[in-house]
């Protein structure tokens, strides 16, 4: 990289801290406008191309939210830039895809575990109904429907979750989908044994939630995940061995 360039991007990041610091200092909130390209300019004392391309650094990472012919608003600061860089990892390397989606069974069983009392106390009865139908819908479906019995898997994880109201365990509860699809080839397919069992925990996870019980719920969760580690470790020895 050049000098010039090192400059330039050493510049975009003062000037994306400072508009940072101008967000914090004046206490704005997601939604809320910032003032205009030119008032940047004079606040900040940058010029204009240095302004733009730090809101481009800005509005990639969620901070800053570019509506065009309306203007720049303080952005939801959603984790989408954590979640996309996650997946994109898993796609760049063989060894890393299978890290990514160890990590993220962690990250999943560690939130529905850990908020077992939460999400039970935030399930209302239309949420219990939508997941015990898409238990049902898997166990129509069978494994061997390929997408469909993962689309009903991945809807009840995100419903599971989706009353806590947390933007960033529902993101990464979707990424862990985001980064099986880059795994999934290497896994060997579900057996019938493995089916009925995935469907068996899921339907206990349902039913501790109705029950109101957390260490029913706590045991269906573990029990749900321990067959997925020992899948991926199955693969990931069984590719280690043909490299």
């Amino acid at each position: 990289m050049s000098d010039v360039r090192r400059g330039r991007t050493s510049l975009r990041k003062t000037v994306a801290e400072e508009i940072k610091h101008y967000m914090l200092n004046n206490r704005m909130r997601p939604g809320d406008p910032l003032p205009t390209e030119v008032e940047l300019c004079e606040a900040l004392g940058a010029s204009r191309s240095s302004v733009r391309e730090a809101v481009k650094t800005l509005a990639a990472l969620d901070i800053v939210e570019v509506r065009h012919g309306h203007g720049t608003y303080v952005g939801r600061l959603s984790m989408s830039a954590l979640v996309e860089s996650m997946s994109f990892r898993g796609m760049l390397s063989p060894d890393d895809d299978f890290q990514v989606y160890a990590d993220l069974v962690d990250v999943r069983e560690l939130f529905e575990r850990g908020n077992a009392e939460r999400i039970i106390g935030a399930l209302g009865p239309q949420h219990l109904d939508t997941l015990d139908n898409l238990v049902s819908e898997m166990e129509r479906q069978g494994s061997g429907d390929g997408d469909g019995f993962v689309a009903s898997d991945r809807a009840f994880h995100a419903l599971l979750v989706e009353p806590l109201e947390n933007e960033l365990i529902s993101q990464l509860t979707l990424a862990f989908w985001d980064v099986y699809s880059i795994v999934s080839p290497h896994l060997n397919l579900m057996t019938i044994e493995d089916e009925r069992v995935t469907v068996d925990v899921h339907r206990r996870i349902v039913e501790a939630a109705r029950a109101g019980d957390p260490a029913a719920f706590v045991a269906a969760v573990a029990d749900h995940y321990a067959p997925v580690r020992h899948r991926l470790a199955t693969a990931r020895a069984r590719t280690s061995d043909k490299s």
